[in-house]
């Protein structure tokens, strides 16, 4: 199965995602804060996780590196999104697999998220 994680304080972008990658086919759960993306990270463990990068009280690129350290989680694919454009030069820092920015074309995120998840699942 194909287990998507998206991570976002917005809740109308972790619906509208939710349900896009669920018609297409995955497991999918949402996460709006930091300590309830780690449970979820552990508990449903995902192959691919979709990270916003200014979280509610957090920041989702020291997440992102809190992933990437764990010897148990460094494989998952982290994707990191935001609509700040200057955050893609940052992101290779702390460990993100890819970039997006906000507003996603959705054709591209349902590209990426599933180029990731084949070359996830085969290893």
């Amino acid at each position: 199965m194909k287990r998507l994680l998206i991570v976002d304080d917005d809740p109308d972008i972790l619906t509208l995602m939710s349900a896009l990658f669920r018609k297409n086919g995955f497991d999918v759960e949402t996460a709006s804060r930091k300590e309830e993306a780690l449970n979820k990270v552990v508990q449903f463990a995902p192959q691919v996780v979709l990270l916003d990068v200014l979280l509610s009280g957090s920041d989702g690129r020291e997440f992102c590196r809190q992933i990437k350290d764990n010897v148990e989680t460094k494989h998952i694919v982290v994707i990191m999104l935001s609509a700040h454009p200057v955050a893609a030069t940052q992101i290779k820092n702390y460990g993100a697999d890819d970039f997006l920015a906000k507003p996603i074309q959705i054709p591209t995120l349902i590209e990426v998220v599933c180029n990731y998840m084949e070359k996830a699942t085969q290893r």
